[in-house]
C-alpha cells in the first residue's frame, strides 16, 4: 500500500469516526516501532523508548526528537500505519497508568482542530522506601515476638506442661504460617496500596466483606496498643533489683525438672493469675489459646506499611513467613527451656521469669521488655490510622469522611480516634481481659484472608496470577477452618459478638455505603456458579415442576412514549406479575431500526438506560436493546438467539397495539403477524396485554374475579398464570373463574366435573362455568341487533371488504395474483366471515359474563395461513372490543402445571 493510499484510508476512518487526532509528526518519540509492512506479514512489535516523564527540558509540551538511524519519511510511513489500527499509540502514558490500577479521569475527545497534550503533572517528591528487612522482617518479629513471650509464656508452660505447651504453639503457629502463605499470594497478585488486609480482602472479597473486616482488625490494632501499653507498665512495676543467678526455686536445666513439668496442671486463679484453690478463674487448654494467641499475631505488620515498601510483591511474602518461621522455632525452644529450668510453682507465680534467668542482668530483659513494647505500641498507633484512612479514602463509607488524607499525608484525625480507643483500653487496666477482644479481631481478619485466597484460587480466574507459586487453595482451607476452630475454642460468646459485629457493619455498608467495582471473587464465583447452572439444567425439557416463567419484554414495538422512558410503567408492573415473590428472571428488549454502524452508540446508551430504569421499578431483569433495519427482522433475530440453553425467554410478553387504526399507523399489522408467526415456530407462549394503561398498580387493590375463557390446551399457562396474579397485593381479593365450551347439553354436567377434579389435582381453588355451543348460539343470534358488538362487527365486515377490492384492484391493473404484505395470498370470503363470526361470539359471550371482571383471560387464535395481517388485525379487534382489561394467551407444546408432587 502507498503512502497515499494510507493517506486516504487515514482520512475515511476519521470522517467515519467524525473524531480526529493530533497528527504524529517526525520531532514526536517513537513509541512503539512495528517491522515494515511493505515487506510481508507483520513478525515482530518492538517496544523502544517509553518514557514515561511529563515534562522535557525544553517545555511542558515538548518531547524528545526521534530516534537515531530512522529518516522522517520512514518516521511517517511508519507512524501512518498506526493510525490504521484507530489508536494515537499502542503503548501511551494513560494507558500506562490504567494498567497499574491507579485511578485516572476518562479524556473526553479533543474538538476538530484542537490540538490536545496529555500532561501527568511534575514528579512527586517521595519519602525514602524501605527493604524487606526492615520493612516487613523486623516490624513483623518485633510484633510477635512481644510482651505475651516475656511475661505471659513461662506461665502458660507451667498450667500447660510442656507437652500441650508444644501442641499450642504448633497450633496457633500454624495457623499464623498457613495465613502468611495466603497473604502471600494475594500480596503477589498485582499492585498493593495502603491498607494491608483490609485492601487485600477488600479487592477479593467486594467493599462490604473488606470494609467489615477492615474496621475490625483497626480495633483490633488499636486494642493492641492498649495490650503493649499494660504489659510496659506490668514490667516496669514489677522490676526489683536481682540478687543474682538463679535464685529461689529455679532449678537450672535438669531432666527432673523436665520430667516434672511435662503434663498439664490446670487449675484455679486469682484475676492476677497466682495459684488459688478459691480464685475466680479456671485455666484450659481454650482458655490458653486465648492468651497466648496474641503471641504469635503481628504478620501484617508488613502488609500495613505496604505503601511504604520498595517490592510489596517480594519483601511481604519473604518477610512476613520469614518472621513467623523464626518466632514459632523460638517459641518452640522456649518450651523446653522453661519448662526444663523452674519447678512448676515458680513458673505459675514469678511472672518475670525470663528477666531472672537472663544473663548478664535481669536490667536487660527489663528494658528490652518496656522498649520492645512501647515500640510495639506505636507501630499499633501508627498503622492502625493508616488502616482507618485507607477505608475512608476508599469513599464507601460517608461517615468514614472525616479520616480521609491526602496521598502522602498524615491521618492526624484517625490517630487521636486510635489514640482516644487505646486510653480507654489502657483505663480498664486488665491484660488478660484484653487479650481475647483482640484475638478474635486478628482471627476474623486472618479468616479473610485465608477466605480470599482461597476464593481466588479455587476459582481460578484468568486474573490470578500471583507471583508466589508456593500455594493452594486447600492449605488456604485449612488455615480458614482453623481460624474459625480457634475463635470457638477461646470463647463462643466472644466469637458470636465480633461476628455480630462485623455482621452489622456488612448491613450498613451495603445500606449505606457507596458501590465499588473493585472485580471481587464473588463475581467470578457467582459467573463459575451461574456456568455450573446452566450446564446442570441441559438443554433438555424442563419438567412442569421446575418451570419458570421467563418472559421477554417486547419493550417499545409500537405506541407513543417520551423518548426518556425506556419501557412503560406498566409493563414492567406486568412483568412483575408473571412472578412468584420476585423469582425468576425476566429480559427487556426494544428495536432500534437502522443501520448498526451508525446506531451502535445510541443503543448502549438506550440499554444503559433501560438497566437503570429496570432497577428503578425493582424488577429482576436483564436489559437487550438491538439494532435492525426492521422491526420484524430485530425480533426474528431475537427470538432465535436470546439466552442460554434452558435459560432462554419462554415467553414473549407485549402490549396489544391499540393504537394502530387511530394512528394510521399501516405497517403495525404486518409486523404484529410476523411476531406471533415467529413466536409459533420458535415454540414461544405469547402474552398480550391489552388495556396496558389502566393495568392497576402494586398498590392498586383489585376486587372482582379474574376471568378465563379456556378454549384451546395451553399447557396449563393460563392456569399458572391466574395463580401468579392471585399472589401479588393487587389481585389477592380477586376469584377465578373459568369458563369451558361444551358442544352439546349432555356434556356439559361431564365437562364441568372433569375441570374440577384437574383443578382440584392442580391445588387450584376456581369456579367453573360451562357454555354449551346451543346457548352460545342462542345468545348471539338473538342480540345481534342490540348488542353494543354488532356495530363492531358491521365496522369490521366493511372495512375488510374495502380493503380486499382495493386488493383485487391492484392485482387487476398489475396483472397479478392478489398480494399483500408482499406476498401472494388467497381470500376465501366465506372463512373470512367465519372468523369475524366466531370473534365476534367470543366477545359477546365475554361482555356478558365478565363485564365486571378485574381482568380476562382468553386464547390467541393463530394468524390464519394465506389471509393479510390487516385482516387479521379486524379479527383481533372483534375480539377485544369493549373488553378495558385483557391477557390473550398462548401456550406453547410443554406443561407448565403438573398433577404430581
Amino acid at each position: 500500500m502507498e503512502n497515499g493510499e494510507i493517506e486516504s484510508a487515514d482520512e475515511e476512518i476519521t470522517s467515519r469516526s467524525g473524531r480526529q487526532y493530533r497528527p504524529v509528526v517526525s520531532h514526536d518519540p517513537p513509541v512503539v516501532q512495528m517491522t515494515s509492512m511493505d515487506s510481508g506479514p507483520l513478525t515482530e512489535i518492538q517496544l523502544k523508548n517509553i518514557r514515561m516523564s511529563s515534562q522535557s527540558e525544553n517545555g511542558p509540551n515538548a518531547t524528545e526528537g526521534p530516534s537515531h538511524g530512522h529518516d522522517g519519511s520512514n518516521n511517517s510511513q511508519r507512524e501512518s500505519k498506526l493510525e490504521l489500527f484507530g489508536f494515537d499509540s499502542l503503548v501511551n502514558k494513560l494507558g500506562l497508568k490504567s494498567m497499574t490500577g491507579e485511578q485516572i479521569p476518562t479524556p473526553s475527545s479533543p474538538r476538530d482542530g484542537e490540538d490536545v497534550s496529555i500532561t501527568l503533572g511534575g514528579p512527586k517528591v517521595a519519602g525514602p522506601k524501605l527493604g524487606t528487612m526492615m520493612g516487613v522482617f523486623i516490624p513483623c518479629l518485633q510484633n510477635i515476638l512481644g510482651i505475651i513471650y516475656y511475661i505471659r509464656f513461662s506461665w502458660i508452660v507451667g498450667m500447660a506442661g510442656i507437652g500441650e505447651a508444644f501442641l499450642l504453639v504448633a497450633f496457633c503457629g500454624c495457623c499464623t504460617f498457613l495465613t502468611g502463605i495466603s497473604l502471600s499470594a494475594i500480596a503477589t497478585n498485582g499492585a498493593m496500596k495502603g491498607g494491608g488486609p483490609y485492601y487485600l480482602i477488600g479487592r477479593a472479597l467486594g467493599p462490604e466483606v473488606g470494609v467489615s473486616i477492615g474496621l475490625c482488625f483497626f480495633l483490633g490494632n488499636a486494642v493492641a496498643g492498649a495490650m503493649y501499653v499494660l504489659g510496659a507498665v506490668e514490667t516496669f512495676l514489677g522490676a526489683v533489683p536481682g540478687a543474682g543467678f538463679f535464685r529461689g526455686g529455679i532449678t537450672g536445666l535438669r531432666s527432673q525438672t523436665l520430667k516434672d513439668n511435662w503434663s498439664s496442671a490446670y487449675q484455679r486463679t486469682t484475676n492476677a493469675g497466682i495459684p488459688e484453690p478459691d480464685g475466680p478463674v479456671y485455666w484450659s487448654f481454650n482458655a490458653l489459646v486465648g492468651l497466648f494467641f496474641p503471641a504469635v499475631t503481628g504478620i501484617m505488620a508488613g502488609s500495613n506499611r505496604s505503601a511504604s515498601l520498595k517490592d510489596t510483591q517480594r519483601s511481604i511474602p519473604v518477610g512476613t513467613l520469614a518472621a513467623t518461621l523464626t518466632t514459632s522455632f523460638l517459641y518452640l525452644i522456649s518450651v523446653l527451656l522453661f519448662g526444663s529450668l523452674a519447678t512448676r510453682e515458680e513458673l505459675l507465680t514469678n511472672r518475670l521469669l525470663t528477666a531472672e534467668i537472663a544473663w548478664p542482668l535481669p536490667a536487660i530483659i527489663y528494658v528490652g521488655i518496656v522498649l520492645s513494647t512501647l515500640g510495639a505500641a506505636l507501630q499499633s498507633l501508627t498503622g492502625a490510622p493508616r488502616l482507618l484512612a485507607a477505608i475512608a479514602n476508599d469513599d464507601i463509607l460517608p461517615v468514614l469522611n472525616y479520616f480521609k488524607v491526602t496521598e502522602g499525608g498524615e491521618p492526624h484525625l484517625a490517630t487521636l480516634f486510635t489514640a482516644f480507643i487505646c486510653i480507654c483500653c489502657v483505663v480498664i487496666g486488665n491484660l488478660d481481659l484484653i487479650t481475647p477482644t483482640i484475638t478474635m479481631f486478628f482471627l476474623l481478619c486472618y479468616a479473610g484472608v485465608n477466605l480470599s485466597c482461597f476464593l481466588l484460587d479455587l476459582l481460578d480466574a484468568p486474573s490470578w496470577r500471583p507471583r508466589w507459586k508456593f500455594h493452594h487453595w486447600s492449605l488456604s482451607l485449612l488455615g480458614a477452618l482453623m481460624c474459625i476452630v480457634i475463635m470457638f475454642l477461646i470463647s463462643w460468646s466472644f466469637t458470636v459478638v465480633s461476628l455480630a459485629l462485623a455482621s452489622l457493619i456488612y448491613y450498613y455498608v451495603s445500606i449505606k455505603g457507596k458501590a465499588g467495582d473493585w472485580g471481587d471473587g464473588f463475581k467470578s464465583a457467582y459467573f463459575q456458579l451461574a456456568l455450573r447452572s446452566l450446564r446442570s439444567l441441559g438443554a433438555n425439557q424442563v419438567h412442569p415442576k421446575n418451570w419458570y416463567p421467563i418472559p421477554l419484554i417486547f419493550c417499545r414495538p409500537w405506541g407513543k412514549l417520551p423518548e426518556n422512558v425506556p419501557c412503560h410503567p406498566k409493563l414492567a408492573d406486568f412483568a412483575n406479575c408473571m412472578k412468584k415473590k420476585g423469582r425468576g428472571m425476566s429480559i427487556f428488549v426494544s428495536i432500534i431500526d437502522g443501520d448498526y454502524h451508525e446506531l451502535a452508540e445510541d443503543a448502549k446508551t438506550a440499554c444503559r438506560q433501560m438497566s437503570t430504569y429496570i432497577d428503578y421499578k425493582r424488577c429482576e431483569g436483564v436489559a437487550e436493546i438491538i439494532v435492525a433495519p426492521t422491526m420484524s427482522d430485530g425480533f426474528r433475530g431475537i427470538v432465535q438467539t436470546m439466552g442460554l440453553g434452558n435459560l432462554k425467554p419462554n415467553i414473549v410478553v407485549m402490549r396489544y397495539p391499540e393504537i394502530w387504526r387511530r394512528e394510521n399507523l399501516t405497517q403495525i399489522p404486518s409486523t404484529f403477524v410476523s411476531i406471533i408467526n415467529d413466536c409459533i415456530i420458535a415454540n414461544k407462549a405469547v402474552v398480550i396485554v391489552k388495556g396496558l394503561d389502566e393495568w392497576p398498580g402494586e398498590y392498586q387493590r383489585q376486587y372482582g374475579t379474574i376471568d378465563l375463557y379456556w378454549i384451546v390446551r395451553d399447557g396449563g399457562l393460563m392456569l399458572l398464570l391466574s395463580q401468579l396474579l392471585l399472589t401479588k397485593e393487587s389481585f389477592e381479593s380477586c376469584k377465578i373463574q373459568v369458563f369451558c365450551i361444551a358442544e352439546e347439553d349432555t356434556e356439559a354436567e361431564e365437562l364441568k366435573a372433569d375441570v374440577k377434579k384437574f383443578l382440584y389435582d392442580l391445588r387450584m381453588q376456581a369456579e367453573v362455568i360451562v357454555i354449551t355451543m346451543k346457548s352460545w348460539e342462542a345468545h348471539v343470534d338473538a342480540g345481534d341487533q342490540q348488542d353494543e358488538s354488532a356495530e363492531a362487527f358491521t365496522g369490521a365486515q366493511r372495512r375488510i371488504a374495502s380493503y380486499l377490492a382495493e386488493m383485487k384492484e391492484t392485482a387487476r391493473n398489475e396483472g397479478k395474483p392478489l398480494m399483500a404484505d408482499g406476498k401472494p395470498v388467497v381470500v376465501n370470503e366465506q372463512q373470512v366471515d367465519k372468523f369475524l363470526y366466531t370473534t365476534l361470539k367470543l366477545n359477546s359471550t365475554i361482555l356478558r359474563y365478565s363485564r365486571m371482571s378485574a381482568v380476562v383471560l382468553v386464547s390467541l387464535p393463530p394468524p390464519p395461513l394465506n389471509h393479510p395481517a390487516y385482516f387479521y388485525m379486524e379479527y383481533m379487534d372483534l375480539l377485544v372490543e369493549n373488553v378495558p382489561r385483557m391477557l390473550i394467551v398462548r401456550g406453547y407444546r410443554r406443561d407448565v402445571v403438573t398433577l404430581f408432587t
